[in-house]
């Protein structure tokens, strides 16, 4: 598709600031569907002769603030991109300064200089959308609850004893509020696996890997958007943040490493999988024990056993069969 006119749109919870770099001009308008609306007769009539498809917008994922705006350019059919945040600084480089004009100006700047290789951005099913919002909501509540042990802990050691009975029977009261609220979510989380076979299948599939848990699971759900996004576990390994990559420059010869450009929530929950397989799987417990013997760093040694569970759940689901250990079966 070649587009004819970019535009770049910073999202914030209130206002869009929207640059058109067919004729170089600003423009902010509300986000909200009104807005949306403006936004796009604004468009329409400063980008000259142009039909509807060939104009492209874009702009990073901002979670709620910008889901909206995508549902709607999805609604009427105008192609969007929706960019990384990554991706985008990676593409800027080194910058001075910040305003709301020069990043929706950088990101129209950014979709013309990058429209060959640019593919618009398809949105996933809605159970995917909604899926991905309770995980990321159960995701705050489970952060909220861990702020509140810790701060009953801390209170302990400050704390008379005499005093210390209120805040306890504060803190544990909202800690099973959040426990009950979590618990809630999940149960949301399980009705939506159930609601697509699909999805469930996969679901499924990914925790008959020994190590991979439940959350984990909806995880790599959530982020591959049902295994389409990624074409396999290692480009999945890069965005998760635990691909090696060597460190050499001339004749020096580097420590290989992981890149600290990564999604660090899955690479979390990869690497308690990771200890948990270690603990509860015979093969990769010997496979650590012998490669920590022989000399390897036991960091490195877990890292590739997240990656051993990145590719095993990616192959269980791709083959459509449960994973099978045929360690068990070896005498």
């Amino acid at each position: 598709m070649k587009f004819k006119s970019f535009i770049g749109i910073d999202v914030s919870k209130s206002t869009l600031d929207v640059y058109l770099k067919t004729n170089q001009c600003h423009a902010i308008f509300e986000n909200n569907e009104q807005g949306h609306l403006e936004l796009v007769e604004w468009v329409m009539e400063n980008s000259g002769l142009v039909l509807a498809k060939e104009l492209l917008f874009g702009f990073e994922s901002t979670g709620i603030y910008s889901s909206e705006l995508a549902l709607f350019l999805e609604k009427y059919s105008l192609p969007f991109y929706i960019i990384s945040g990554l991706e985008l600084k990676r593409s800027l480089g080194i910058r001075r300064g910040k305003s709301d004009k020069a990043d929706s100006k950088d990101i129209a700047e950014y979709l013309y200089e990058k429209q060959e290789k640019l593919v618009p951005t398809v949105l996933p099913s809605q159970t995917i959308q909604d899926l991905k919002k309770l995980f990321n909501y159960r995701e705050g509540l489970v952060k909220d609850r861990a702020a509140y042990i810790t701060r009953i802990k801390e209170y302990e050691t400050v704390v008379s004893k005499n005093k210390l009975k209120v805040y306890q029977k504060s803190h544990t009261t909202v800690i099973a509020c959040l426990d009950k609220q979590i618990e809630t979510v999940e149960r949301e989380i399980d009705r939506l696996l159930h609601k697509e076979e699909l999805l469930l299948n996969q679901y499924n599939l990914i925790n008959s890997v020994k190590g991979i848990g439940p959350q984990t699971a909806v995880a790599l759900i959530v982020l591959t958007e049902g295994f389409t996004l990624f074409n396999s576990w290692r480009k999945f390994a890069s965005y998760a943040g635990t691909a090696p990559f060597p460190n050499q420059s001339g004749t020096f010869r580097g420590t290989t490493r992981t890149s600290k450009l990564a999604n660090k929530r899955i690479k979390t929950l990869l690497t308690l999988c990771a200890g948990t397989a270690i603990q509860y799987s015979p093969e990769m417990k010997i496979y650590y024990q012998k490669r920590v013997s022989e000399g390897k760093s036991k960091m490195s040694t877990l890292n590739v056993i997240r990656n051993k569970l990145l590719s095993r759940a990616f192959a269980v689901v791709n083959r459509n069969t449960n994973y099978v250990d045929i360690v068990k079966y070896i005498n």
